[in-house]
């Protein structure tokens, strides 16, 4: 028997290979990067990138204050969208930098990425610039930019236009009273479109800013055109008590469980840095916490804010041991946290952040050193006046006790429904048994193959899975009883246990936590807007109480050598790449889907809690707010295509041709 050739590999191969040449591979040079993908650097083009412009701006005037080279910093809005940031610290040097010869180091500095002062610690020990981008992204994304500098007495200035040098740094003379930097610069229209500051966010940046540095003096002005009731023309903030300061304003006349807010300040050992803290317990409302990490907002806290919960925590439980309350050891962080107004500024050197927009601090040494920092001085709170201290605890002992009450009567339910079969929950629900300390979580997820890597990855004590076929019901599009007709729908209320539109209840819910968790790609990102939608308009207490997040699995597995790392999205790959993976060989493979991964990578990367990372999903406190989302997703989901085609004719101009998967 004969054995038969083997199949030809170039058999049915094209001759040619096309266009695919080294002519199409692009290098992109100078900030013609920042231009192309905006997103990477400021995390788009909305309102909230165009203010991050002004950040980077004022970040670097903050960071000569702090490093104690500036006492002044004067902001200024002017019409046309202009915005200047000026210090008296000790001005960018203007010296031809040696590895670019014929440029001086202000050019250098702000057509360059990644050059900067504060990569070694050298210039600046804790700053909130790191990567040496900030003011060369500003400078790409405007259609001009000017910098003036005052050094040795005297003036230089150079103007660039949308990242290009416009002429040579140019010597204006002497000017014996001035030094530091000034930046003016416009945003430009060909990224943010019509887009323009708003005082009232710059106002109150600037005077968080004043807060968070009590050594520094900041000037507000804008244009007489652009002042209103709420902001004003000119204003001086400075504030000798720093946090302390801004809290009794933020507290107002509020009633608080001690008279006396937890405040105080200390430096880290050897150097490493401080912490400032201000910390109140309001009686009957809400809260509200600020994070900052070397005077940057870190919105979604982090590692700091993970020290701070530690350490209230701890000590309210040693407190609970010494006043002979011996349920004080059941207090967990949220029973301290929940509707307290908190502020922590942590100075360290060489943070880390999660991305360059720095939301959430990712520095491991922070935690250790804000909790050592903080439990002396809250132990020393508590026990100094133990009318104050046994104050406090029996308030956060009150939210202990109703959090039990809570997880006792949903245990009782999901033992009912187990045992005594009084309740009809879906048969494809995988429940979890509720035992143990943890926060009980349901994972919505797609399909029965995610639904099985998951069952095989979740805590069964405290997660519980439901798969979903396919693409749900689209609720805003669909009538009352087809919506009653609807048997995932049905499953998905029942599971939850809270009602729906009037009737729901988030105190009846079965779960602390709903995950939406789909695969990361367009089918995956649809069946998670329908999800949205059904809570939005059939449960949208459940939303507003925070108990909805969305999950986020990674795209693609990158490794090299022993090092893996995984990236949520294209723009994460390329930072990883870009950073973590800098001039190595790497090995990408992508996940069609959850059903893909085994269960520990499903496990590590999207649902220990030790490990993910979530998106909460809410809703606005005020009624107009509310109602603006509703109509949004009524225009976007509802009924009446002719708000669809609008709406994409309207935005079309906004997509990157090249992101479009054709």
């Amino acid at each position: 028997m004969s054995q038969s050739a083997p199949d030809d590999l170039f058999a049915n191969t094209p001759a040619s290979s096309g266009d695919y040449n080294a002519s199409a591979i692009e290098v992109l040079e100078g900030l013609e990067p920042v231009r192309r993908r905006p997103g990477m650097y400021i995390g788009g083009t909305d309102d909230r990138a165009l203010h991050h412009l002004a950040a980077e701006v004022l970040d670097n005037s903050m960071d000569e204050a702090v490093a104690g080279h500036a006492s002044r910093i004067e902001v200024r809005l002017d019409e046309g969208n202009r915005l200047s940031i000026s210090d008296n610290g000790r001005g960018i040097p203007v010296d031809e930098h040696p590895k670019f010869p014929g440029k001086s180091t202000l050019e250098v500095i702000l057509s360059t990425l990644h050059s900067g002062g504060k990569f070694s610690g050298k210039a600046y020990a804790t700053s909130g610039g790191l990567h040496g981008v900030g003011v060369s992204v500003v400078n790409a994304l405007s259609s001009h930019t000017r910098v003036e500098v005052a050094r040795d007495r005297q003036l230089y200035a150079q103007e660039f236009a949308r990242g290009q040098t416009l002429g040579p740094l140019v010597p204006l003379g002497p000017t014996p009273n001035r030094r530091g930097t000034t930046v003016s610069f416009t945003p430009d229209p060909e990224i943010f479109g019509d887009r323009q500051f708003k005082p009232a966010r710059l106002f109150k940046l600037a005077r968080s800013k004043a807060y968070l540095f009590a050594g520094v003096e900041i000037r507000w002005k804008c244009a007489a055109s652009l002042a209103s009731e709420d902001v004003p023309e000119e204003a001086v903030f400075k504030f000798p008590g720093g946090l302390a300061d801004h809290l009794a304003e933020q507290v107002g006349t509020r009633e608080c469980v001690t008279t006396q807010p937890f405040t105080g300040s200390q430096d880290f050992p050897e150097d490493k840095g401080r912490v400032e803290w201000a910390i109140a317990w309001p009686l009957w409302s809400d809260g509200s916490t600020s994070w900052y990490c070397n005077t940057v907002p870190t919105p979604d806290g982090g590692t700091h804010e993970q020290g701070l919960r530690t350490a209230l925590t701890r000590a309210l439980r040693a407190f609970g041991e010494l006043t002979g309350q011996k349920k004080a050891k059941d207090i967990s962080a949220d029973d301290v946290m929940n509707g307290c107004e908190v502020m922590l500024s942590v100075f360290i050197r060489d943070p880390q952040f999660q991305s360059q927009t720095k939301d959430r601090l990712t520095s491991p040494e922070a935690a250790r050193l804000v909790e050592n920092a903080v439990r002396d001085h809250f132990d020393h709170f508590l026990t100094a006046n133990m009318e104050r201290g046994r104050a406090l605890l029996g308030s956060v002992m009150e939210r202990m006790d109703e959090r039990l009450k809570r997880k006792a009567e949903r245990e009782i339910k999901r033992k009912t429904a187990t045992n005594a079969k009084k309740l009809r929950l879906p048969g494809k629900l995988t429940d979890c048994s509720g035992e143990g300390e943890r926060e009980t979580e349901l994972f919505i997820v797609e399909g029965d193959s995610a639904g099985g890597s998951a069952k095989q990855a979740r805590d069964r004590k405290s997660q519980a899975i439901l798969p979903i076929r396919g693409k749900i019901l689209n609720v805003a599009s669909a009538t009352a009883d087809k919506i009653r007709a609807n048997q995932e729908i049905a499953d998905l209320s029942l599971a939850l246990g809270c009602g729906t539109r009037k009737d729901c209840d988030p105190q009846n819910l079965r779960y602390d936590r709903i995950i939406i968790m789909t695969d990361a790609d367009v089918d995956g990102a649809h069946i998670a807007t329908l999800l949205m939608t059904f809570f939005f308009q059939e449960m949208a207490e459940i939303v507003r109480g925070g108990y909805l997040y969305l999950a986020q699995p990674p795209l693609y597995k990158l490794t090299s050598g022993k090092e893996t790392r995984y990236a949520r999205d294209d723009a994460h790959r390329a930072e990883l790449e870009a950073t973590v993976f800098k001039g190595r060989k790497v090995e990408v493979s992508r996940f069609k889907g959850l059903g893909e991964m085994n269960p520990q990578q499903l496990r590590e990367t999207t649902m220990s809690p030790e490990t993910r990372s979530l998106i909460r999903i809410t809703l606005p406190d005020h009624h107009e707010g509310r109602f603006a989302v509703k109509e949004l997703v009524d225009r976007l989901m509802g009924r009446n295509p002719e708000h669809r085609f609008n709406f994409i004719q309207n935005h079309a101009s906004d997509v990157d041709r090249e992101l479009i998967d054709a």
